[in-house]
């Protein structure tokens, strides 16, 4: 076998002066890639971007990710991550978020966004769960999520607000209550 084409056929059980290998040790998967109408084979530990390695009986393969917008995948149609310029949603690749998702600041991944509804009427104010008095009291409103998160750690916007106010109510028997 002459080393024509590879340096070396390093891993190769058969090697091919025209192919390259043929067949890898058991341990190691089989990269083919063509060059015009010829095929070429080498023998890897790990498969390189935009493959994913395949092991099986008689040989272990390295197979192409699906989608061209792919860096590296699981299998053939689930992406783990997207090249640059795509952003990864549930193992696909999309040139911007699909609608109800956000890019992640520093991954080029796509989440689910929350969907909060309108604010609710502000509460009555209350200082120590008293409606009377002459002091600062609290209330509050809240909002339902619409548009439910579907994967857990989806960012959501506020569902609750709370803002000073002033009670304006004199408590019966005095300003003093119970301490």
């Amino acid at each position: 076998v002459s080393a024509g084409l590879f340096e070396n056929c390093t891993g190769c059980v058969l090697c091919s002066e025209d192919n390259g290998c043929i067949t890898c040790h058991h341990r190691l998967f089989l990269l083919i890639w063509r060059d015009g109408i010829r095929q070429y084979g080498m023998c890897v530990h790990t498969c390189p971007p935009g493959y994913f390695g395949v092991r099986g009986l008689e040989v272990n393969r390295c197979t192409k990710c699906r989608s061209p917008s792919c860096e590296s995948c699981f299998s053939k149609d689930f992406c783990m991550k997207c090249k640059e310029k795509f952003y990864l949603h549930k193992g696909q690749c999309f040139r911007q978020c699909p609608p109800g998702t956000a890019a992640q600041p520093g991954t080029r991944e796509c989440q689910e966004t929350c969907e909060p509804g309108p604010w609710g009427e502000w509460s009555a104010c209350t200082h120590e769960g008293r409606t009377c008095g002459c002091k600062w009291g609290l209330e509050t409103r809240v909002r339902e999520v619409l548009g439910a998160p579907r994967e857990e750690g989806a960012s959501c916007p506020a569902l609750l607000e709370t803002r000073k106010c002033r009670l304006r109510k004199h408590c019966p028997g005095g300003e003093r209550g119970p301490s």
